[in-house]
């Protein structure tokens, strides 16, 4: 690819993200609710759990790191799981019982009423995730989705839904993780 082809292709990409930082823009109400939310889920001594497959696995685990540790100042440490890390949990999970179940299973098993579970799912069909929130409304636990493109079967199921109405995987993924530190902000402030 020459230079200037690929400088066409971040600039594609730019305007793309652009556009999609324009919609979430006006999110500040999910902000607050969200961020809010997990802070006092957290002082009262709750926990968060998070869950997503592939690029929305490792935001899970990106998410709950930044409670366990910090995100930017140093302050206590949280209760925070990414349900998507535990090799053994998933693999017998999925073995045992079904895929689909990976995350509804760990939720039945690790969620208390006033946990907070953040899903992510870019496409929004991600039944694994869709039972999850299924699972976590049904124990008590806030609810909030990290969905993308027209939000698939998951739009609906949580408390607090930011949908990103993308079409491209990884710009939505972009705005995802915007949209995340951003709760992690809010939130730590508070903590």
């Amino acid at each position: 690819m020459s230079q200037t082809d690929a400088a066409d292709l971040l600039h594609r990409n730019v305007e793309e993200l652009r556009a999609l930082l324009a919609q979430i823009a006006g999110m500040g109400a999910e902000i607050a609710a969200a961020g809010n939310g997990l802070a006092a889920a957290l002082l009262r001594g709750d926990k968060l759990l998070a869950c997503g497959n592939g690029g929305s696995a490792a935001d899970a685990s990106h998410l709950t790191t930044e409670f366990v540790c910090r995100y930017n100042k140093d302050r206590r440490p949280y209760a925070a799981i990414s349900l998507a890390t535990h090799g053994g949990d998933l693999t017998a999970i999925g073995n045992d019982y079904d895929f689909q179940d990976i995350f509804s299973r760990q939720i039945e098993a690790f969620g208390r009423p006033g946990d907070v579970l953040m899903a992510f799912t870019t496409s929004g069909r991600s039944e694994n995730v869709r039972r999850a929130l299924v699972a976590a409304k049904k124990q008590g636990l806030l609810t909030i989705a990290l969905l993308g493109k027209d939000g698939g079967v998951c739009t609906g199921l949580a408390d607090i839904e930011f949908l990103v109405r993308g079409t491209t995987t990884a710009r939505i993924q972009e705005a995802h993780q915007l949209l995340l530190h951003t709760i992690c902000e809010l939130a730590e402030e508070q903590l």
